[in-house]
């Protein structure tokens, strides 16, 4: 898909490496620029910091994903894994709003996710993910694992990490989370089957 380097093992946490070795090949760089976007959105908008400092920082994002990728700063190594993610700018965009009204506003995170939801479902339409619903239906698992779910449908390996985070999501809040080798073995069933 592109010559961009691969993410190095310590910039996402080992969940998301897992999750990753599943997707299909063409798809991964668009999966691991969505994940390195929300942990850097996520350390932007950290407790503690100023609201005027995450502000500034949170515009600095919007305001590059607002141009043409061809008009990005070559600096910013992350950057160039968004170019794949032209496309669907919008909805990325619409995820630093959600950070945004999240810390600064008073929506509690509502926007958030919606936004984030939203973001998976845009990965979907720019690796050609056929079953939006099913995208969904796994996404909102993923970002609302308290909620009560239905059992996760099956995605194609273009989506399969999706599968994998929300399995993860929601076991790690459940019961099953004191059985670390019984969830592994099911993460890893999951991510091979697609449930």
């Amino acid at each position: 898909m592109s010559d961009v380097a691969p993410v190095s093992d310590d910039a996402l946490d080992p969940i998301e490496q897992l999750a990753l070795v599943y997707a299909d090949r063409q798809a991964r760089q668009a999966w691991e620029a969505l994940l390195l976007l929300q942990h850097r959105l996520e350390d932007a908008a950290r407790p503690g910091r100023e609201p005027l400092m995450i502000q500034l920082r949170l515009s600095w994002w919007r305001d590059r994903l607002s141009e043409p990728a061809g008009r990005w700063p070559k600096g910013e190594p992350l950057l160039a894994r968004m170019a794949v993610w032209e496309a669907e700018a919008a909805a990325l965009i619409d995820v630093i709003n959600g950070w945004e009204a999240k810390v600064v506003g008073e929506d509690g995170g509502t926007t958030l996710v919606e936004a984030q939801v939203a973001a998976f479902e845009a990965l979907g339409r720019l690796v050609g993910e056929n079953d939006p619903e099913a995208v969904r239906t796994t996404a909102e698992q993923l970002v609302n694992p308290a909620g009560r779910h239905p059992s996760l449908p099956r995605l194609t390996r273009k989506m399969r990490p999706l599968s994998v985070l929300a399995a993860h999501a929601v076991r790690s809040g459940g019961a099953g989370a004191a059985r670390p080798l019984f969830n592994f073995g099911a993460l890893l069933r999951i991510g091979l089957l697609g449930r």
